[in-house]
């Protein structure tokens, strides 16, 4: 028997996105709302949606977490042969979108991605866990496994021979940069006449315009 939600509504009255009050770099804008989802202590506030798509545009979705950003963009680590691994070498455009319900809050982004240094990749996984930089080593990021005991086992056959030995950071893993070309801020408002603010990049500077909620 089908259920619909049609009467499930929330009226937003938390916050306002003022036109005055709007830097004209972005990810200015960006670092606030975060610094503001972490002091509201939001749940995994740099969590993150990215989509991928195939050459041919199929896309897919999943949740990463923002470990860096800055002027240049937003950095974020995985295994290179994963499905989105794959996807960003085939079709290097991506697109990331943050939620903060308890801010009524939503930041999407598109724009290109591109492979960190080494020397990054390095950097970033020599601060990892132990235990992290272990899971990273064996999965096969994707692919099909068995059974948990494989890699239950795997894990600890790792952990024995690398108990005094630096990981070495795989060469099938490292970071990525999310360069973003658009970044629209959307402030839940009430009676749906939400605040949506959009950046878009022209040659050397940002456009900033107001969207119909």
């Amino acid at each position: 028997m089908a259920k619909n939600f049609h009467n499930e509504r929330k009226d937003y009255s938390g916050h306002t996105l003022n036109d005055k009050n709007l830097p004209l770099q972005p990810i200015l804008l960006l670092e606030n709302w975060l610094q503001e989802a972490f002091d509201a202590k939001v749940p995994e506030p740099t969590a993150m949606n990215l989509s991928t798509a195939t050459i041919d545009g199929k896309p897919s979705s999943r949740i990463v977490l923002l470990k860096e950003i800055s002027s240049n963009g937003l950095s974020f680590f995985t295994n290179y042969q994963s499905k989105k691994g794959l996807q960003l070498k085939e079709n290097p455009y991506a697109a990331v979108t943050f939620f903060w319900p308890q801010l009524e809050r939503q930041v999407r982004m598109e724009g290109k991605v591109e492979k960190l240094s080494d020397k990054d990749s390095d950097e970033y996984f020599a601060s990892r866990p132990f235990e992290s930089q272990l899971a990273a080593s064996l999965s096969l990021q994707s692919q099909p496994v068995e059974n948990r005991e494989i890699l239950e086992r795997k894990f600890k056959e790792l952990s024995q021979r690398f108990s005094r030995k630096k990981i070495p950071r795989p060469e099938f893993w490292g970071g990525y940069n999310f360069k973003p070309t658009s970044l629209e801020f959307w402030q839940g408002r009430p009676n749906r006449m939400h605040d949506r603010i959009l950046y878009e990049r022209t040659y050397n500077d940002w456009k900033i315009s107001r969207l119909y909620p």
